[in-house]
């Protein structure tokens, strides 16, 4: 019995003090249905809310994960889907998915899932921003090119733009979090992301973390994963979403 009783206990610790309810959406995207996951706080609305972009993994259980994180925070927070229901088991696979997705079919579906956040009754209309790793990190950026009323933009590790003509479109205030040992993203290419945003008086936190690589937030990257960093990037995360779409 006592066993029993610590089984429970330990059982019940490990639940989160809080968890949002989820369900599959679907909303038109151009002449297309697409789907997506959308996770919901407790408590009664309206609340801010986020686009929040997978990796070139696809839509999988750390991606729902950190959705489910965000919407414990306040938000009503939409897990697209750009792979329309297929997710990779490999880097090979994850690539090619990746080059696979058309690029006005992927920017098509973030103005979509802008605009279904927009249009639900327990949306703040104009607190709504972006987030997204990897890949999605990269398109969490387009998203904040593309969307002149987006009022908040997280870019985790993703491409980025230094195009003055296209950095000028960009409204939102942008915190980007990045490692210093990225291949892809190097630390030149944000230095010159932020010095161009600074140039054209566009609000920005960047951070590069010394140590750290490409993926460097999620724990399934065993050779990359920084355990320090990623909390401290969560911990700026929440902030810098808090004092944009909070307040």
């Amino acid at each position: 019995m006592k066993t029993f009783a610590v089984t429970c206990l330990l059982f019940l610790i490990a639940i989160p003090a809080s968890a949002a309810a989820s369900k599959d959406v679907s909303y038109k995207s151009g002449g297309d249905t697409v789907h997506g996951l959308i996770f919901t706080p407790s408590g009664k609305g309206p609340f801010p809310a986020l686009i929040v972009i997978h990796e070139w993994w696809g839509l999988n259980d750390w991606v729902k994960e950190q959705a489910s994180k965000l919407a414990d925070e306040g938000y009503v927070a939409l897990a697209v889907d750009l792979y329309r229901g297929k997710v990779a088991s490999s880097a090979d696979e994850a690539h090619e998915l990746m080059r696979g997705v058309p690029e006005d079919r992927s920017q098509r579906d973030l103005q979509a899932a802008f605009a279904y956040l927009k249009s639900q009754s327990n949306v703040k209309k104009e607190k709504i921003g972006a987030i997204g790793w990897c890949m999605g990190g990269g398109y969490s950026l387009d998203v904040a090119l593309q969307e002149p009323d987006l009022a908040a933009d997280v870019i985790n590790y993703g491409h980025l733009a230094t195009d003055s003509a296209a950095l000028k479109k960009i409204n939102a205030p942008i915190l980007g979090l990045f490692g210093a040992q990225d291949r892809g993203i190097t630390p030149d290419d944000v230095k010159k992301f932020k010095e161009q945003l600074d140039q054209l008086g566009k609000k920005n936190d960047i951070t590069i973390y010394p140590d750290a690589g490409h993926g460097f937030e999620n724990p399934n990257n065993k050779d990359g994963y920084r355990p320090k960093d990623a909390a401290d990037a969560w911990d700026k995360t929440v902030k810098f979403l808090a004092a944009n779409l909070k307040k």
